[in-house]
């Protein structure tokens, strides 16, 4: 078995059972720092957010390959030099409360990592045809900038960043990011040298749980938030839960650790 897999379900590992989605869900700016004080607010120890590169290869945090829907700007992000974006408002979409937010990037957000005491699930966001530019970026500045914090977990829906951030900082965990788990999800995971899989709750079962931490990977099950649910999910062994609610899941609900395969 690769030594990845062999490191999933090490006593090590360092992050807590609840994850904020994009920082801070839907109750703040999505990929702001906002996000972090809505976490401290509500006594999260971890997030997890969008990292994706500029026309100048700043690393900075956003979901969409589009400005529009959650920014004053508009067209594709990768289109603009990250002078242009880091003028954008990033808030005023969520709320007049929120206006002149801006975007961060992935220094500001190691900042309020160190600051905050909170750890981070990096998922690597590329646009397309820059998915192994992205990946090295990104697992390169994330292995410099948390250096004497909890190492990022970083992760990604993009076999090709995730592969490229696996040669450019090997010593990085990593999660492979699935909505529904395909069949070959073990062939995946062992390419990559993964210590987790990340999935949509609602294609897991207790089978498939007990499967996937059986061959050594912890999983990681999104976006919940419903707190039934993320106790049922806890039961089956799903080691993260990554929701939008970290107003309706409290942080230390999962509190116990989840039992070894």
């Amino acid at each position: 078995m690769a030594n990845g897999i062999d490191r999933g379900l090490s006593a090590d590992w360092p992050y807590p059972r609840l994850v904020a989605h994009r920082c801070g869900g839907t109750l703040v700016p999505e990929n702001t720092l906002a996000g972090f004080d809505a976490c401290v607010r509500y006594g999260y120890r971890m997030v997890e957010f969008d990292a994706k590169l500029s026309a100048d290869n700043q690393i900075f945090l956003l979901h969409d390959d589009k400005l529009d829907r959650t920014t004053n700007g508009h067209g594709a992000a990768v289109e603009h030099m990250w002078q242009q974006l880091a003028a954008l408002d990033a808030g005023a979409w969520h709320g007049p409360q929120f206006a002149g937010t801006r975007l961060p990037t992935l220094a500001d957000a190691a900042q309020r990592c160190a600051r905050d005491r909170i750890a981070a699930n990096v998922e690597i966001k590329p646009c397309p045809g820059r998915e192994v530019l992205t990946g090295t970026l990104v697992a390169q500045g994330t292995l410099t900038l948390w250096q004497g914090q909890t190492p990022p977990l970083l992760s990604s829906f993009s076999f090709e960043a995730l592969a490229a951030a696996r040669d450019a900082a090997p010593s990085l965990q990593r999660g492979m990011l699935f909505e529904e788990v395909p069949a070959d999800w073990l062939r995946i995971v062992r390419e990559l040298d993964c210590v987790s899989l990340h999935a949509s709750h609602r294609y897991l079962s207790e089978p498939l749980v007990a499967q996937i931490r059986e061959a050594g990977l912890r999983v990681l099950a999104y976006t919940v938030n419903d707190p039934a649910r993320a106790q049922l999910l806890a039961q089956w062994g799903v080691d993260m839960i990554c929701t939008d609610r970290i107003d309706k899941l409290q942080h230390d609900m999962l509190s116990a650790p989840a039992s070894p395969a």
